[in-house]
């Protein structure tokens, strides 16, 4: 009996835990924004205000609570859509130069995580 009782306390420790933890890792910020960077993104996007395109900030409020949010971002920045500027006029978004599906994920949830 005691043994059984041990062994429950110990399961029901370890989903008490996995329950706590996140569903998975917070994105890596210096990586997203390098990558940002690189790209010349900046130019366009900043934060927390509208430039030539709109805050990030304002990116992830669109996409809040959306099941296809990371997709949508990840088909703006890898196909060049057609894009309205803040100043009404519409370009081709860059394509981020990297085929690297683990960066473009994570610049993808670092943009939402704003």
């Amino acid at each position: 009996m005691f043994k059984s009782s041990i062994a429950l306390a110990s399961a029901s420790a370890v989903l008490a835990l996995a329950f706590l933890s996140p569903a998975h890792a917070a994105p890596d910020e210096e990586a997203a924004k390098a990558l940002m960077k690189a790209n010349d993104c900046t130019k366009c996007h900043a934060v927390d205000k509208t430039k030539k395109g709109p805050a990030l900030k304002k990116i992830a409020e669109k996409y809040k609570g959306k099941a296809d949010a990371q997709s949508k971002i990840l088909t703006s920045i890898t196909t060049g859509p057609t894009v309205k500027l803040a100043d009404g006029t519409e370009e081709k978004h860059k394509i981020i130069d990297t085929k690297d599906q683990k960066e473009l994920k994570n610049l993808a949830d670092w943009i939402l995580a704003q």
